[in-house]
């Protein structure tokens, strides 16, 4: 199901036009500096004991409101575009174990991956260049990509699964050109549904992988030193 743009992106990005921006959503806060959901997606919290998965390398130290600001713009804007060049996929505006926005990318449900399987389907690579092309200009940044299950099989095999399909889509980024060293790969099984594991149409959404784009830390030191473009 597309999600519904929400008021605040769609005036931060009314330049640009928010037409086309159905994929677009302001999304859940990742890190323990956020804690609570705001808004959809609350399943790509909750790890296996229940508390919010931090995404990103925390820095260990606070990050200013202007540094915040000039990010956030940053992010703001790729989720604009990503959303505009990639159909068949969800973004969302997230918050990093930073306190910073970063971008959550969710492929459509069911291009990504049969059951039992980590190959990428021809629709899956096609989203996948177009994620790279799209990336060529924000190169200070880390990914961090999830794989998901459905609940099909044993949880040693769907922790296996779950990395290997992280792995697929890590994998495919890198022979588009994509520096493998900015990735963080990591299996979450069948432990974070976004849909009801009871049914066909359910199992088919939680076969997924997100890549959450999050600031590194020479994007935060640029924009602490005001030198970020």
């Amino acid at each position: 199901m597309k999600k519904i743009v929400s008021a605040l992106i769609c005036t931060a990005l009314i330049l640009s036009g928010c037409g086309n921006m159905s994929n677009l959503a302001k999304g859940t806060a990742i890190g323990s500096g956020s804690g609570a959901a705001v808004g959809a997606g609350v399943g790509a919290l909750i790890g296996k004991d229940g508390k919010s998965a931090a995404i990103g390398a925390a820095i260990g130290t606070a990050v200013g409101a202007g540094v915040g600001a000039l990010i956030g713009n940053k992010m703001d804007k790729k989720a604009a575009e990503l959303a505009a060049a990639m159909e068949d996929a969800n973004i969302e505006v997230v918050t990093d174990a930073n306190d910073l926005k970063a971008v959550k990318v969710t492929l459509e449900s069911g291009i990504l991956f049969n059951t039992s399987s980590s190959t990428l389907n021809d629709a899956s690579k096609a989203a996948l260049r177009k994620f790279a092309s799209n990336m060529a200009d924000l190169p200070d940044t880390d990914l961090t990509i999830l794989g998901h299950t459905d609940n099909t099989g044993t949880a040693e095999y769907n922790d296996k699964l779950s990395v290997e399909r992280a792995n697929s889509v890590a994998t495919f980024l890198q022979n588009c050109g994509m520096s493998r060293n900015r990735m963080t790969i990591e299996g979450r099984s069948f432990h974070e549904p976004v849909a009801d594991n009871s049914t066909k149409e359910g199992r088919l959404q939680n076969r997924r992988v997100e890549i959450f784009i999050t600031a590194n830390e020479k994007m935060i030191n640029d924009a602490q030193a005001g030198t970020l473009k």
